[in-house]
Protein backbone atom coordinates (compact mmCIF):
# COMPACT_ATOMS: atom_id res chain seq x y z
CA UNK A 1 0.00 0.00 0.00
CA UNK A 2 1.40 3.40 -0.96
CA UNK A 3 1.78 6.24 1.52
CA UNK A 4 -1.06 8.12 -0.22
CA UNK A 5 -3.35 5.07 0.04
CA UNK A 6 -2.51 4.80 3.75
CA UNK A 7 -3.43 8.46 4.25
CA UNK A 8 -6.69 8.08 2.33
CA UNK A 9 -7.62 5.08 4.51
CA UNK A 10 -6.73 7.10 7.64
CA UNK A 11 -8.85 10.06 6.48
CA UNK A 12 -11.81 7.80 5.64
CA UNK A 13 -11.62 6.15 9.08
CA UNK A 14 -11.33 9.55 10.79
CA UNK A 15 -14.36 10.84 8.87
CA UNK A 16 -16.40 7.77 9.84
CA UNK A 17 -15.35 7.92 13.50
CA UNK A 18 -15.58 11.67 14.14
CA UNK A 19 -18.21 12.82 11.66
CA UNK A 20 -20.32 9.72 11.12
CA UNK A 21 -19.76 10.06 7.37
CA UNK A 22 -18.88 7.18 5.07
CA UNK A 23 -16.49 8.59 2.50
CA UNK A 24 -16.91 8.29 -1.25
CA UNK A 25 -13.48 6.74 -1.79
CA UNK A 26 -13.06 8.07 -5.33
CA UNK A 27 -13.90 11.64 -4.33
CA UNK A 28 -11.69 11.49 -1.23
CA UNK A 29 -8.83 10.22 -3.39
CA UNK A 30 -9.29 13.12 -5.81
CA UNK A 31 -9.39 15.66 -2.96
CA UNK A 32 -6.17 14.19 -1.52
CA UNK A 33 -4.47 14.28 -4.94
CA UNK A 34 -5.64 17.89 -5.33
CA UNK A 35 -3.94 18.83 -2.07
CA UNK A 36 -0.62 17.63 -3.47
CA UNK A 37 2.41 17.26 -1.22
CA UNK A 38 0.78 19.16 1.67
CA UNK A 39 -0.85 15.91 2.86
CA UNK A 40 2.62 14.57 3.72
CA UNK A 41 3.52 17.58 5.90
CA UNK A 42 2.32 17.26 9.50
CA UNK A 43 1.52 20.97 9.86
CA UNK A 44 0.02 21.57 6.41
CA UNK A 45 -2.10 18.42 6.50
CA UNK A 46 -4.19 19.67 9.44
CA UNK A 47 -6.53 22.62 9.96
CA UNK A 48 -6.85 24.73 13.07
CA UNK A 49 -10.53 25.46 13.55
CA UNK A 50 -9.75 28.50 15.68
CA UNK A 51 -7.09 30.18 13.52
CA UNK A 52 -8.91 32.98 11.69
CA UNK A 53 -6.17 33.41 9.07
CA UNK A 54 -6.22 29.70 8.27
CA UNK A 55 -10.00 29.69 7.92
CA UNK A 56 -9.74 32.75 5.67
CA UNK A 57 -7.22 30.88 3.51
CA UNK A 58 -9.63 27.95 3.19
CA UNK A 59 -12.36 30.37 2.17
CA UNK A 60 -10.30 32.31 -0.39
CA UNK A 61 -8.07 29.59 -1.85
CA UNK A 62 -10.32 26.56 -1.71
CA UNK A 63 -13.95 27.64 -1.65
CA UNK A 64 -13.59 30.68 -3.89
CA UNK A 65 -10.53 29.66 -5.90
CA UNK A 66 -10.98 25.93 -6.42
CA UNK A 67 -14.75 25.51 -6.08
CA UNK A 68 -15.65 28.85 -7.70
CA UNK A 69 -17.99 29.99 -4.93
CA UNK A 70 -18.64 33.59 -3.90
CA UNK A 71 -19.03 35.33 -0.57
CA UNK A 72 -22.82 35.27 -1.05
CA UNK A 73 -22.75 31.45 -0.83
CA UNK A 74 -22.45 31.59 2.98
CA UNK A 75 -18.84 30.47 3.08
CA UNK A 76 -18.15 31.32 6.73
CA UNK A 77 -21.28 29.48 7.85
CA UNK A 78 -20.30 26.42 5.80
CA UNK A 79 -16.78 26.37 7.27
CA UNK A 80 -18.22 26.75 10.78
CA UNK A 81 -20.69 23.94 10.08
CA UNK A 82 -17.94 21.57 8.90
CA UNK A 83 -15.67 22.45 11.86
CA UNK A 84 -18.62 21.87 14.21
CA UNK A 85 -19.41 18.52 12.56
CA UNK A 86 -15.75 17.46 12.78
CA UNK A 87 -15.69 18.48 16.46
CA UNK A 88 -14.38 21.83 17.66
CA UNK A 89 -12.47 20.15 20.48
CA UNK A 90 -10.86 17.68 18.07
CA UNK A 91 -7.30 18.98 17.69
CA UNK A 92 -6.44 16.96 14.57
CA UNK A 93 -8.74 18.09 11.80
CA UNK A 94 -7.29 16.76 8.59
CA UNK A 95 -7.34 19.25 5.72
CA UNK A 96 -8.43 16.54 3.27
CA UNK A 97 -11.45 15.69 5.44
CA UNK A 98 -12.42 19.37 5.88
CA UNK A 99 -12.15 19.95 2.12
CA UNK A 100 -14.07 16.76 1.36
CA UNK A 101 -16.88 17.81 3.70
CA UNK A 102 -16.99 21.27 2.10
CA UNK A 103 -17.17 19.74 -1.39
CA UNK A 104 -20.09 17.57 -0.25
CA UNK A 105 -21.75 20.51 1.54
CA UNK A 106 -21.81 22.55 -1.67
CA UNK A 107 -22.44 19.53 -3.93
CA UNK A 108 -19.37 20.47 -5.96
CA UNK A 109 -18.18 16.93 -6.67
CA UNK A 110 -18.16 17.85 -10.38
CA UNK A 111 -15.06 20.00 -9.78
CA UNK A 112 -13.15 16.76 -9.22
CA UNK A 113 -14.66 14.84 -12.18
Amino acid sequence: MSKRDELIAKYAADMKEKCGVTADHDLLTKVVIGLGPSVYNADASTVSGTDKSELETIKKNFLMGKLGLSESDGLDAAIDSVIEKYGKSNRNKYRAVVYYLLVKHYKKESVYS
